[in-house]
C-alpha cells in the first residue's frame, strides 16, 4: 500500500521537479497571478519605498542558499532551526508583504503559486517601481522544505573582491555579474554595525573612505540609537531611485560598505565600475540579465530529496 502511494506521489512530483522554468508558467492555472503580485507590491511601495531594497536582499539571500526555493521564509520551531536565524538573515525584512501576496493568491488560486515565484516576481516589480529595468522572469519554481541556518554562507560586507567572487563563481556567476548585482546597493541600507569599524569616530578611519563621508557617517552612527541604518547611496536625491549613481559614489570614495568601495579600487573590477558609472542604460540591461540568471538558480534534485525525506510522515511511518 505504501509503495503504491509513494509511486503516485512521485508520479505527480517528478514532472514538476525536472520541468524547466518558463515565462507565463501560471497563464492557465492562475492567469491573475502576476497581476495580483504587482498590485500588492505597488501598494507596499507607495507606503514604503525601501521595500525594493528589502526584496532584493531577500531574493539574493534565498537564491544563494540551495537555489531560489523560498526556504528563507520558513519559520524555526522549538525542535528545528531555519535560515531566518542565520546571522546574515537577521536583518532581512519584507516577509509580511510576501505573506499578504500569498494570502491573496491562495484565495484566487489555491495551492498553485509557489512562494519562490512570489519572491522573484515581487522583486522584479519593486525594481521597476523604483525606476529600474523592467524584465521578464520565468516561473515554475518549487518551494523547498529544508531550511537550515548552518547552510547560510554568504559574502559579507567586509569581504574583498576576490573573496566575494568565490561565492558568485560557485553559483556559476561571473565577475561582471557580481559587480552588477552589487549595484542593487543603489537603493540599499546598511546597519552601522556592518561598517563602523571603517569610521574614525569608532577607531581608525579607513583611508579609502572620503573624509566628509567619514564625518557624516560618524554623526549618523553615533546618535545613541540601537544600530541605526544609513543609505548605501549617499546621494540624497537618488537614495530610493534605482539608477547607476552607486558606481559614481564608490569612484569618489563614498562607498559605505568595505566590499562596495573595493569594487572601485580592485584592478579586476574598476573597469566594470567605470563603465557602469558612465553608461546608465548598460547597467540597467546588465542588471536585468544578472537578475534573471540568479533567479534561475534552482536545485531541483535537492528539493526532491527534501520531499522524499518528508514522505514517511505522510505514509504513516
Amino acid at each position: 500500500m505504501k509503495a503504491s502511494i509513494l509511486f503516485l506521489i512521485m508520479s505527480f512530483l517528478l514532472p514538476y521537479a525536472f520541468a524547466g522554468l518558463s515565462p507565463g508558467f501560471y497563464s492557465s492555472s492562475c492567469s491573475s497571478a502576476e497581476t495580483i503580485v504587482q498590485q500588492i507590491v505597488q501598494k507596499s511601495f507607495a507606503r514604503d519605498k525601501s521595500i525594493t531594497a528589502a526584496f532584493l536582499r531577500m531574493h539574493f539571500h534565498d537564491c544563494f542558499v540551495r537555489g531560489c526555493d523560498a526556504s528563507i521564509l520558513i519559520d524555526p520551531t522549538k525542535k528545528k532551526g531555519s535560515e531566518k536565524q542565520a546571522g546574515p538573515n537577521l536583518t532581512v525584512r519584507g516577509f509580511e508583504v510576501i505573506d499578504e501576496i500569498k494570502k491573496a493568491l491562495e484565495k484566487a488560486c489555491p495551492r498553485t503559486v509557489s512562494c519562490a515565484d512570489i519572491i522573484t516576481l515581487a522583486t522584479r516589480d519593486s525594481v521597476a517601481l523604483a525606476g529600474g529595468p523592467k524584465y521578464e522572469v520565468s516561473t515554475g519554481r518549487l518551494d523547498g522544505l529544508l531550511s537550515d541556518p548552518n547552510l547560510v554562507n554568504l559574502p559579507g560586507p567586509s569581504s574583498t573582491v576576490s573573496e566575494a567572487l568565490q561565492f558568485f563563481t560557485a553559483k556559476g556567476m561571473t565577475l561582471n555579474e557580481m559587480v552588477t548585482l552589487l549595484g542593487a546597493h543603489t537603493v540599499g541600507f546598511a546597519h552601522c554595525s556592518f561598517f563602523q569599524d571603517r569610521l574614525s569616530s569608532f577607531g581608525t578611519r579607513d583611508p579609502t573612505m572620503d573624509l566628509a563621508l567619514d564625518t557624516q557617517l560618524g554623526r549618523e552612527c553615533g546618535t545613541g540609537r540601537n544600530d541605526p541604518t544609513v543609505f548605501l547611496d549617499q546621494n540624497v536625491n537618488s537614495s530610493f531611485v534605482f539608477d547607476n549613481d552607486f558606481y559614481n559614489q564608490i569612484i569618489n570614495k563614498r562607498g559605505v560598505l568595505f566590499i562596495d568601495q573595493q569594487l572601485a579600487l580592485d584592478n579586476s573590477s574598476i573597469g566594470i565600475v567605470s563603465a557602469f558609472a558612465a553608461n546608465a542604460p548598460s547597467f540597467q540591461r546588465s542588471f536585468a540579465n544578472a537578475m534573471i540568471k540568479m533567479g534561475n538558480l534552482v536545485e531541483r534534485l535537492g528539493k526532491i530529496a527534501g520531499l522524499l525525506i518528508s514522505l514517511p510522515s505522510y505514509l504513516g511511518n
